[in-house]
């Protein structure tokens, strides 16, 4: 098995991990590349001799790579999909941060983990992805792809801004409030709850636009299907706006026709047996934590 290794910057909180991994992947008959800029990391600040068993890096990953191993919180995978891009290879996270919906694999249980993995003991789950396009001349992404939510909001100003939204090409209303959030439903347990948006299963089709303290009261999340082609328009007493793709952001000027709609590819996330979604949500939202029930 040829396995990715990624991470951020290496910290202490996250040393007993990398050695325990390390540690472990010495004994499996596998081929494992760590990702140049986090091999580095560990170099430099630990002293973690990692170049001694695995010294091969790599900065782009290709269709051999079988498995891709995040090393950090949620924030680190949606960091992890751009490497992976549309090649299909499986992600599983090491919870090295705090909540924990994608990286669902706590430090104390490593080894169990990837004996369950290299065993085949788990199951793929198949997340759905946004992609963005802007009519702005200057404005492109090189990648225009996101497994959360891509949201529009205000810049630089208290200001609200009105976000005038379509659905194939049909009006649906002009948002008075600090933005909106086009969510997966990967991504509804993320920025989009937190705005008052529903959590969905992710195997459902569908999106959900959730509106960012919106002013206008009457405006609720809207549950829409997954092939809708949505349009947005922004407005406001700024002459910019931000968009952003998870947790990359750019600036773009307002009055930009903004079109999102579904990727036409998927990522794919490896889920064991006693970490599927509803479990994580009992364990992370605390759904039955009342005595009661």
């Amino acid at each position: 098995m040829k396995i990715a290794v990624y991470g951020p910057l290496y910290n202490e909180r996250s040393k007993s991990t990398i050695q325990t991994l390390i540690e472990y992947l010495k004994k499996r008959d596998a081929k494992v590349v760590f990702e140049k800029n986090f091999q580095a990391s560990i170099v430099t600040n630990s002293d973690i001799d990692i170049n001694a068993y695995f010294s091969d890096t790599f900065e782009e990953l290709d269709a051999s790579f079988e498995l891709l191993i995040s090393i950090g919180g949620d924030g680190t995978i949606l960091r992890a999909i751009t490497f992976v891009k549309d090649l299909k290879i499986p992600i599983v996270g090491i919870n090295t941060g705090r909540l924990g919906f994608l990286a669902t694999i706590p430090m104390h249980t490593i080894e169990e983990a990837m004996d369950e993995i290299f065993e085949g003991n788990y199951r793929v789950s198949k997340r759905s992805l946004l992609t963005i396009d802007v009519d702005a001349k200057d404005t492109s992404y090189d990648l225009d792809f996101a497994l959360n939510e891509i949201a529009v909001s205000r810049k630089n100003t208290t200001s609200m801004i009105s976000v005038e939204t379509w659905l194939d090409d049909e009006y649906l209303t002009s948002y008075w409030a600090d933005g909106l959030i086009v969510s997966t439903p990967t991504g509804s347990t993320g920025y989009s709850l937190s705005c008052g948006g529903p959590v969905i299963i992710p195997e459902s089709d569908s999106l959900v636009l959730t509106p960012i303290a919106p002013h206008n009261l009457n405006a609720r999340p809207l549950v829409i299907s997954s092939d809708k082609v949505i349009k947005l328009k922004v407005s406001g007493r700024e002459d910019q706006h931000l968009v952003s793709l998870d947790s990359r952001i750019n600036t773009l000027e307002n009055n930009t026709t903004i079109t999102i709609q579904k990727a036409p590819f998927c990522i794919h996330m490896i889920e064991l047996r006693e970490d599927g979604f509803l479990e994580t949500l009992r364990k992370k939202l605390l759904w039955g934590a009342d005595p009661r029930n």
